[in-house]
């Protein structure tokens, strides 16, 4: 089959002939139908994240197709042991063992790939295989992050890419008012951001003090920036697995019990009430479409910050 493969961090992916995958006897062979194009995939390739399985296929917004037909896909969590206190208090996204596909587990920049089925997530109706396959790590990020930042009203979404526009559409169907933040100067993005509902678009200050904040750019420097426009007792959290160093900020932008947090991974329980809610919003993602063979591209347009909502590669 044909791969698109990670040989060294750091360096550009190679189109490769390679073996087809062999399942073994909790894992489904599938059939790759599309394949998101995700940060965290470019955080890997820039070796910006330590310890990837190398060589490596990259990608974990895969939809597949099982060898009976059924459509199904497959996350960022690959495997979890099931056994540790993280597992065993409902918290898989934190198990110390745990594998992630695309990075331990060879993903879905292939035309076919294996995973266990026990992490495969069935995918609603209504959706095809372009418009499903960002909900698989952007969604689902997206949607664990608004779930744990509360209640807040106002709400604040930095960087403007994948996540937030699906986000966006979520919090808009809950009656929130969203606030975009994009790079200075980035009309389009802010024009974008407004077609989705938020109310206000733009790069420094809003214009009224926030409830609440999701930083999805991989940028520090936007932690004070984002507490100094939360209103006191507001919630500050970081959506990214990876970000630049944080700079040294006064305690009073963090007093008045503001609160910042991370979002680590996520768990099946997020993709079955995500996906559940998805059709019923509707969610409705904005797609771009390359080939497998032109991955590198791909990535250099996520890096470049010229995408329009989602990449997705088609085998």
């Amino acid at each position: 089959m044909q791969a698109m493969v990670l040989d060294r961090a750091g360096g550009k992916l190679s189109l490769r002939e390679v073996a087809m995958p062999v399942p073994d006897d909790r894992q489904l062979l599938l059939r790759v139908r599309a394949c998101g194009v995700c940060r965290t995939d470019l955080h890997i390739v820039d070796a910006e994240l330590e310890r990837p399985k190398l060589p490596l296929i990259p990608g974990h917004q895969i939809v597949g197709e099982a060898e009976d037909g059924r459509r199904l896909g497959v996350p960022w969590l690959g495997w979890t042991d099931g056994e540790c206190r993280y597992c065993a208090s409902g918290r898989e996204n934190l198990c110390d063992a745990a594998r992630f596909t695309g990075y331990d587990i060879d993903g879905g920049y292939a035309e076919w790939v294996v995973a266990d089925e026990r992490y495969c997530l069935p995918l609603p109706e209504g959706f095809d295989d372009l418009q499903v396959a960002p909900l698989l790590c952007a969604g689902l990020i997206g949607y664990r992050s608004l779930r744990l930042v509360g209640d807040g009203e106002r709400l604040g979404l930095y960087g403007f890419g994948a996540s937030a526009h699906i986000v966006a559409q979520l919090a808009a169907h809950e009656g929130r008012r969203v606030f975009a933040f994009t790079r200075d100067g980035d009309v389009e993005a802010q024009a974008f951001a407004r077609e989705l509902g938020a109310e206000w678009a733009g790069s420094g200050a809003p214009p009224e003090e926030l409830d609440a904040a999701i930083i999805f750019a991989p940028a520090g420097e936007l932690i004070p920036a984002a507490l100094r426009a939360i209103a006191k007792g507001g919630s500050v959290v970081c959506a990214g697995i990876h970000m630049s160093d944080i700079p040294s900020f006064p305690y009073e932008l963090l007093w008045g019990e503001r609160l910042l947090r991370s979002v680590a991974n996520l768990t099946r329980r997020d993709g079955e009430e995500f996906l559940a809610l998805a059709p019923r919003v509707p969610v409705r993602t904005h797609v771009e479409t390359c080939p497998l063979v032109r991955a590198n591209e791909a990535l250099d347009k996520l890096r470049r910050g010229d995408v329009r909502g989602a990449l997705v590669l088609i085998p």
